[in-house]
C-alpha cells in the first residue's frame, strides 16, 4: 500500500528544491550588472512569495464530537503518545490546536485584562444586588477588594442563583473560576507578553490548564506543538470542546474553526451511542454545508460490551441513524484507549496496565478493532493528502514551471543579442514592437475588465448582503425575532423565587433563563444560516472571477505562442523546449489563508440593560404604592395578581424589546463588517490573484533589451563571462524542468 504521508512529503521537499534550483538562476541572471531588468526582478518576487506561499498553507482537521466521546484519547493514539489532556470533559472550553515541530512545545495564549474584566462585567450584571465600589464603579480584577466583594456576593447565593436548567449556573461558574485562578495566572496576566511556551519536561504542565477551568477560563488559544511522523508539515489537528456542551458560546467556538476546516473527524462513544445532541449538531454541520469533507468514529470501549456481535449491532443502529442526516456515510469503529494503550505500554499507570493486559485476551474485540484502525488510517491519509495534493501542490508546480519558461525566454533572448550592435538590436525592437503592443493591448484589456468587476461585485454582494440581514424579507432573522416574541415565561414557578431571594433576584433569574434561551436559538439557528450565506457570497465571488480568468487564458497563451514564434525567427530562443504554462486559478481557501482572511465570529452577548432593571424597580415601587391606596379604600386585592407578578411581567417585557433591540443593532454591525471587513477584502484578494496569475509572464523580456546592453557596455563587462553565464543557465534548464515533469507525473498518479 503506498503511504500518501511519505508521498505528500517527498513531493512538498522537491518542491522546495526546485524552487531553490530557480532561485539559483535568477541570481546568475542579475549577475549580469547591478541594476537587473525589471523582467528578472518580476520573477525573482514571483519565487520568493511562491516559497512563502509553500510554507504557510494549512490543511486543518477538527476533531469534533459530544463530551466524554474519547476525542482526546482518539487524537492520543493517532500521535502515538499521552500528549493531550484525557477526560477534560466540560472544562475543555477551548480549541486544542497541535501542529508538527522539531520538539515538544506547548504555547498557551492568554487573554488580555480588559478581555478578562469585560466578561466578568457582564456576568456581574446578572447580580444585580452587588454593588461595586472601584474607582468608576468598573471591576478590576487586580484590586483586592473587588475580588473580595464580589466573593462575598457569591457566597450569598441561594440554591436558585447556583443552579440553572438543572446546571451549575455559567454565570458563577465563569466568576468563582476567575477568582479562584487569579493568584496563579496574575503574572501572565499582567504581563505584556500575553503568551507562555512550555517546552521539554515542562510540555506536559499545559494540561494543568486544560484540566482545570480555573486556569482554563484564562486562555484563549492552546497551540502545542509535537514531533509525530502523525502530523504532516502543514497540518493542524483540534481537539475540539464537546459538542454536547449547554454553554452555546462553546459551539460558537466550535462552529467558528469548523468554517476554515478541510476535514471533519466526528467522534461518538459506543457507550452512549448516537444521542439527540449528537443528532441536533451533525444536522447544524450539515445546515452550513461543510459536510462533504465528513468522517465518523465510533470508539469502542471493550467493557461496556458483552461480546463482538453486541457491538456490531450498536454500530449498525448507529450508521441506520446516521444516515438520515448523511446517507452512505461511512463509520470506523475501533478503540482508541486499545490503540494509545499500545502507544504508550511503558509508560502506563498501574491500573491501566490491568486493563490492557486483560483487552488483549479478548481477541475478538482486538482482532475487529485493529482492522477497522487499519481501515480508518488508510482512509484518513488517502483522504488528508488528496486534499494536500489539490489545494496545496499541484497549482505550484505549474507556477514555477511558467517561472521556468520565462527564465527560458529571456535567456534566448540575452544570448541572442549579447554580440549584437546597437542598430541591429534596434531592428530585433522594431520587429518585435507589434507583437508587444499586441500584448499591451490585452494587458490592457485585463486590467480595464478586472478593475471594473470588482466594482461590480461588491454591488452585487452588497444587495446581497443587505437583503439577507433585512428583518422584512429574511427569514432567518424573522425566525429568531419571532422567538423572542413568543418565548413564554411561567411565571408561576417564580412566585417562590419572590418570597425567598426577592423580586431583582428573581427577575435576574427570569433574564438568565431567557439568555440561555436565546443565545442557544441564535448558535443553532442564526449562526449555520450566516455561514451557509456567506460561503454562497465566497462561491459567488470565486465564480465570478474565474469566469474571467478563463475567458482571458486563451488569448494569452495565444499571444505568447506569437511572440517565442517571432522570436525563434529572429534566432532568440534557446534550444531547450519548455512546455507553455497551463495555470488554474489557486482555490479560495489558498487565496484566504495567503491573505489572513476570516470570517467574523457571529455569536452575540445579550447584556442585562440597567434600564430594564430600573424600569422594573419602578414599575414594581408605583405597584406597591397603588396596592396601598387599594388596601385604604377597602378593595379586594387578587393574590394571583400579586405586586411582584406584574413588575416581573414589565420587566419581562421589557427585557424582551431591549433586546430585539440589542440584536438588531448587533447584527446591523455585524452586516457591515461581513461586508467591509471580510467580503470586499475577499473580492480585493480574488482580483489582485487573477491580475497577478494572468499578467504573470506577460511582459516582453526584450522591452528594456536597449537599457541591458547599454548598461554592460558602459560598464565593460566581460561579454565571455557573461556567455559562460547564460550557457550555465540554459544547462541547468532543462535539468529543473524534468524535476517538474516529474513532480507533474506523481500528482497525477494520486489523483
Amino acid at each position: 500500500m503506498k503511504t500518501y504521508k511519505k508521498e505528500y512529503s517527498k513531493i512538498k521537499k522537491d518542491l522546495f528544491g526546485i524552487n531553490s534550483d530557480i532561485s539559483t538562476l535568477i541570481t546568475k541572471a542579475k549577475s549580469f550588472q547591478e541594476s537587473t531588468d525589471q523582467f528578472i526582478i518580476d520573477r525573482e518576487n514571483l519565487c520568493i512569495n511562491l516559497r512563502k506561499r509553500l510554507g504557510e498553507d494549512i490543511i486543518r482537521i477538527a476533531v469534533v464530537g459530544p463530551i466524554k466521546s474519547g476525542k482526546s484519547t482518539f487524537l492520543n493514539a493517532l500521535f502515538e503518545g499521552d500528549y493531550l489532556k484525557r477526560g477534560a470533559g466540560v472544562v475543555t472550553s477551548i480549541v486544542t490546536r497541535v501542529q508538527r515541530g522539531k520538539r515538544l512545545k506547548a504555547k498557551l495564549y492568554f487573554k488580555t485584562l480588559d478581555e478578562v474584566n469585560s466578561e466578568i462585567e457582564k456576568s456581574l450584571e446578572m447580580f444585580p444586588l452587588l454593588q461595586m465600589q472601584s474607582k468608576g464603579g468598573k471591576f478590576d480584577i487586580r484590586q483586592k477588594r473587588d475580588r473580595l466583594n464580589i466573593q462575598k456576593a457569591l457566597d450569598e447565593l441561594n440554591s436558585e442563583q447556583l443552579i440553572a436548567n438543572g446546571r451549575r449556573n455559567a454565570n458563577v461558574v465563569l466568576i468563582s473560576s476567575y477568582l479562584k485562578g487569579y493568584d496563579r495566572v496574575k503574572n501572565e496576566l499582567l504581563s505584556k507578553n500575553k503568551t507562555k511556551e512550555l517546552t521539554g519536561k515542562l510540555f506536559h504542565k499545559h494540561k494543568d490548564f486544560a484540566g482545570n477551568e480555573v486556569l482554563a477560563v484564562y486562555l484563549k488559544d492552546v497551540l502545542l506543538q509535537i514531533n509525530s511522523k502523525a502530523i504532516a508539515i502543514n497540518s493542524e489537528i483540534a481537539d475540539c470542546q464537546g459538542s454536547d456542551s449547554s454553554n452555546p458560546l462553546h459551539i460558537a467556538m466550535i462552529q467558528d474553526y469548523l468554517f476554515s476546516t478541510h476535514l471533519i473527524v466526528y467522534v461518538v462513544s459506543s457507550r452512549t451511542g448516537l444521542r439527540q445532541a449528537d443528532i441536533k449538531f451533525l444536522s447544524m454541520i450539515k445546515s452550513m454545508k461543510i459536510m462533504d469533507n465528513f468522517m465518523f468514529v465510533l470508539n469502542c470501549d471493550f467493557s461496556e460490551h458483552e461480546s463482538v456481535e453486541n457491538m456490531k449491532a450498536i454500530i449498525k443502529k448507529v450508521k441506520e441513524e446516521i444516515s438520515i442526516i448523511k446517507p452512505d456515510q461511512e463509520i470506523f469503529s475501533f478503540s482508541a484507549l486499545y490503540n494509545l494503550f499500545k502507544t504508550i505500554d511503558q509508560n502506563m499507570l498501574e491500573k491501566d496496565k490491568l486493563r490492557f493486559t486483560q483487552w488483549k485476551k479478548e481477541t475478538g474485540f482486538v482482532d475487529f478493532s485493529d482492522r477497522e484502525t487499519d481501515r480508518f488510517n488508510s482512509y484518513f491519509e488517502k483522504m488528508l493528502e488528496k486534499k494536500r495534493y489539490s489545494l496545496l501542490l499541484k497549482n505550484y508546480v505549474e507556477h514555477h514551471g511558467v517561472i521556468l519558461s520565462d527564465i527560458d525566454r529571456w535567456t534566448g533572448v540575452i544570448e541572442g543579442v549579447l554580440d549584437r550592435d546597437f542598430s541591429e538590436i534596434d531592428e530585433i525592437i522594431r520587429k518585435t514592437k507589434g507583437h508587444q503592443q499586441g500584448m499591451d493591448k490585452i494587458k490592457s484589456m485585463i486590467n480595464h475588465t478586472i478593475s471594473g468587476a470588482a466594482p461590480k461585485i461588491k454591488n452585487e454582494i452588497k444587495r446581497d448582503v443587505n437583503r439577507f440581514f433585512d428583518t422584512r424579507s429574511s427569514d432567518v432573522l424573522s425566525d429568531i425575532f419571532g422567538f423572542i416574541r413568543t418565548y413564554k415565561v411561567s411565571y408561576r414557578k417564580y412566585e417562590k423565587n419572590l418570597k425567598s431571594s426577592g423580586f431583582l433576584q428573581t427577575l435576574q433569574l427570569a433574564f438568565q433563563e431567557f439568555k440561555q434561551a436565546i443565545d442557544t436559538s441564535v448558535v443553532e439557528n442564526l449562526t449555520p444560516e450566516v455561514i451557509r450565506f456567506i460561503k454562497k457570497m465566497e462561491n459567488k465571488i470565486y465564480d465570478h472571477f474565474k469566469s474571467i480568468f478563463q475567458g482571458y487564458e486563451t488569448v494569452i497563451d495565444e499571444a505568447l505562442m506569437e511572440y517565442d514564434s517571432a522570436l525563434e525567427k529572429l534566432n532568440l530562443t534557446s534550444n531547450n523546449r519548455i512546455e507553455h504554462r497551463q495555470i488554474n486559478l489557486p482555490n479560495m481557501d489558498s487565496i484566504k489563508e495567503a491573505n489572513r482572511l476570516k470570517m467574523p465570529t457571529i455569536i452575540t452577548f445579550i447584556r442585562y440593560s440597567a434600564k430594564i432593571k430600573t424600569e422594573a424597580v419602578m414599575k414594581l415601587g408605583f405597584l406597591s404604592a397603588l396596592s396601598i391606596f387599594k388596601k385604604l379604600i377597602k378593595k379586594q386585592i387578587s393574590e394571583n395578581s400579586s405586586d411582584e407578578i406584574k413588575a416581573l411581567k414589565s420587566g419581562v417585557h421589557r427585557m424582551k424589546r431591549e433586546t430585539q433591540k440589542s440584536i438588531m443593532a448587533h447584527l446591523n454591525d455585524y452586516k457591515e463588517n461581513v461586508k467591509f471587513k471580510y467580503l470586499f477584502k475577499l473580492v480585493d484578494a480574488v482580483s489582485d490573484v487573477l491580475n497577478q496569475e494572468l499578467l504573470s509572464g506577460f511582459n516582453s523580456c526584450a522591452d528594456e533589451l536597449s537599457g541591458l546592453i547599454d548598461g554592460i557596455n558602459k560598464n565593460k563587462v566581460d561579454k565571455k563571462r557573461l556567455h559562460e553565464i547564460l550557457a550555465d543557465i540554459m544547462q541547468d534548464i532543462p535539468k529543473i524542468n524534468a524535476k517538474i515533469k516529474r513532480v507533474k507525473k506523481e500528482l497525477a498518479a494520486t489523483e
